[in-house]
């Protein structure tokens, strides 16, 4: 499949899965496609069809949107170079989870997420600790003579039990004809990933090109609003106030700008999903728009306060 046929059946498992879904972003390449929402759960997605070709600007977008509306990121692909990817399998690029159109079906429909997850080195799996420690105790059975048969240290059968490490897929199998039980944990794809502190570094870097824009973000952090810079989206900057829970999606308007109509409706509909409230700044004269609060460079200067600012909503 191309990436467009593989993006409409992605789109319609979510809608079969009872997520509402925002408008598709094609304006111009974004780092995500849509978002998609089922009561909590809150996913950004994009489809690239060569989990190669993932660009890491994307992957950051990607972070800096799931850090800003606390949600969660997908890649969904199909091959790397030649071959397919596993299916059953979580990879990582860039500190976002990419996985197949299969494993994502199965995690909506069946309820769990993929077993394994391919590392450095492998491929691995995350033990249910708790589970094995039981089962072991119950058995009577040491931790020595479990490490002993599985062929590993007792440090590692430790670190097994209490989370702290993953084992091989070769070893969980061990483990499960060892203890008699399943050992393995589905892995949550819709639990957030901690930022690491390569993206905080990438954040910390992030200087915005538009005069206008620095001055927009820095009076908005003026406000107490924690901001959020995006140069891969359909909007530039995601704002949220400590005071109220407000949470803005932000553009500049430019004018003679191609696909603003269209623009327009991605961020209307983004907004209508992820529950916040859309707004443009200008500094031109020549620009309207109804289904958006547009603000002039001029009357944005003479905003004081949080306060000042909503009231233009």
């Amino acid at each position: 499949m191309n990436r467009t046929e593989i993006l409409d059946n992605v789109e319609s498992l979510f809608e079969d899965a009872g997520f509402h879904l925002s408008r598709r972003c094609c304006t111009k390449p974004h780092c995500f496609d849509f978002v998609a929402r089922r009561e909590d759960n809150l996913l950004f997605t994009k489809v690239q069809t060569n989990i190669g070709n993932i660009y890491e600007k994307d992957a950051y977008g990607l972070t800096t949107l799931s850090d800003a509306f606390h949600a969660t990121s997908l890649f969904i692909c199909e091959k790397t170079r030649n071959k397919p990817i596993e299916d059953d399998t979580l990879y990582m690029r860039y500190g976002v989870r990419a996985i197949t159109l299969r494993t994502l079906e199965d995690a909506l429909f069946q309820g769990f997420g993929p077993l394994i997850e391919a590392g450095p080195g492998g491929y691995y799996v995350k033990l249910d600790g708790e589970a094995m420690r039981k089962e072991r105790l119950e058995n009577g059975l040491s931790m020595g003579k479990v490490a002993e048969v599985l062929g590993v240290s007792r440090r590692t059968l430790y670190g097994y039990e209490r989370g702290l490490a993953k084992a091989s897929v070769l070893t969980s199998y061990k483990l499960a004809s060892i203890l008699g039980i399943p050992v393995v944990e589905p892995l949550d794809l819709f639990q957030p990933i901690a930022k690491t502190e390569g993206f905080l570094a990438t954040a910390r870097r992030i200087i915005s090109e538009s005069r206008f824009l620095r001055f927009i973000i820095e009076k908005l952090r003026q406000f107490n609003f924690t901001v959020f810079q995006l140069r891969r989206a359909p909007f530039d900057f995601v704002a949220r106030s400590p005071m109220n829970g407000v949470t803005l999606i932000g553009a500049i308007a430019y004018e003679e700008e191609d696909n603003f109509a269209i623009k327009t409706e991605e961020i209307v509909s983004i907004s209508k999903v992820v529950g916040a409230q859309p707004i443009y700044l200008t500094d031109s004269d020549n620009i309207f728009v109804d289904s958006i609060p547009l603000i002039q460079r001029e009357d944005f200067k003479k905003i004081k306060c949080c306060e000042d600012l909503m009231a233009r909503f």
